[in-house]
């Protein structure tokens, strides 16, 4: 018997377990499921480690309800594999933890959260042999609209309080595993395979900046310094991750762009907290290079409107640091927040994977070298 779910493949569920779904959604006991249907999410899926992404949405009677299905995997299975240098392959695998939602929904991080932050609701995880899973969750329908200062001076906060809760003394990793806990090593990796061995070596070819689209943003915004600049701060890599490791450190949530900070639309002073990443000792700071670039880095946020956002989210962090009792120096938050920065967002900023590709434009390309040169001159206080 059909029960709607068929698109879900394996995660296809019998009907026992549908009713059984609905009734955790609904917190219902007698609910029984009329109908459900599964839609594909249009969002470009950026991290190996996901699979797909689904919406499912029913009735039960005269109950509506939904849900969010999330598909994780292992690098291995990761179709694009096969693009990275063979000899990079095993230890990428090895070392992207793609169960690291999972384990965020088994820890006990939820009382660690600081009032204004939650995580979505679980209703069920299913773990397969094959190093596959399936996350289904709450459906968090959004405010819309952009976002204002205060909400990301709001977010920094609750941020830096994250941070101070999750110092190294204080709490473990969340998916224990080999060198998890030395300091940086999510960064240094991070840094050995996308920046020293493809960003840096793109944007020192000379190739690159003659392409079509590239070279008309440049001359067209007259930002003909910006290859040398680029360089000049890959030259430094090495001593800005030595540097990062030697201040305080804390586990934060790893990838705090607004697009993993969910603003519910019925509370929309509340952060629904999804997709954490980088589950190991960063330096303080860390997750407000993210919190500033990532709707910038989607076209959502004007890069003009970057630098006021930079020094609302530095003191709002530094403010909930020290509400959670760690005190540290400003020159030490914002050399961990924008050393991040640069080897996170500086190097990877350009579209250069676009060359060739039908999506690319000039305005896309013109609108990341404005990004480009905003997050070089940010950067380039401390570096």
């Amino acid at each position: 018997m059909s029960t709607g779910l068929e698109p879900l493949g394996r995660d296809a569920l019998p009907a026992d377990d549908l009713t059984a779904l609905v009734r955790a959604i609904t917190g219902n006991p007698a609910a029984q499921p009329t109908s459900a249907r599964v839609e594909p999410v249009d969002y470009p899926i950026g991290t190996p480690s996901t699979e797909s992404l689904h919406r499912v949405f029913g009735t039960a009677g005269d109950a509506n309800w939904s849900c969010f299905v999330k598909k994780f995997q292992s690098v291995r299975h990761w179709p694009m594999l096969h693009l990275l240098p063979e000899e990079f392959r095993a230890l990428f695998a090895h070392n992207l933890p793609w169960q690291l939602e999972i384990a965020v929904h088994r820890s006990d991080i939820a009382r660690l959260l600081p009032e204004g932050m939650r995580l979505p609701t679980a209703y069920r995880i299913d773990v397969y042999e094959d190093d596959r899973a399936t996350l289904w969750m709450e459906n968090v329908v959004q405010e819309r609209g952009p976002w204002p200062i205060d909400r990301f001076e709001r977010a920094a906060y609750l941020l830096g309080r994250l941070s101070a809760r999750r110092q190294p003394h204080l709490v473990e990793p969340l998916l224990p595993r080999d060198h998890v806990t030395t300091p940086g090593i999510g960064l240094r990796f991070y840094a050995e395979g996308r920046i020293k061995q493809t960003a840096l070596p793109a944007l020192a070819d000379a190739q690159t900046w003659r392409h079509p689209l590239l070279s008309a943003a440049v001359c067209n915004l007259g930002d003909h310094a910006l290859r040398d600049d680029l360089r000049r701060l890959g030259e430094q890599v090495p001593a800005v991750l030595d540097a990062l490791d030697a201040l305080p450190q804390c586990y934060q949530h790893g990838d705090a762009s607004p697009q993993n900070l969910l603003v519910p639309h019925d509370s929309p002073d509340e952060f629904v907290v999804i997709d954490w990443g980088f589950d190991c000792p960063q330096a303080v700071g860390f997750d407000l290079g993210q919190l500033l670039v990532g709707l910038a880095h989607a076209g959502e946020l004007s890069t003009e409107a970057l630098p006021a956002v930079h020094k609302v989210i530095l003191k709002a962090f530094l403010e909930g640091l020290a509400a959670d009792g760690m005190h540290v120096d400003e020159e030490q938050v914002l050399y961990g927040y924008l050393g991040s920065l640069l080897i996170r967002a500086a190097f990877t900023a350009l579209p250069l994977e676009l060359f060739g590709k039908a999506d690319a434009s000039l305005e896309l390309f013109e609108q990341r070298v404005r990004l480009t040169r905003v997050l070089v001159n940010l950067v380039s206080q401390v570096i």
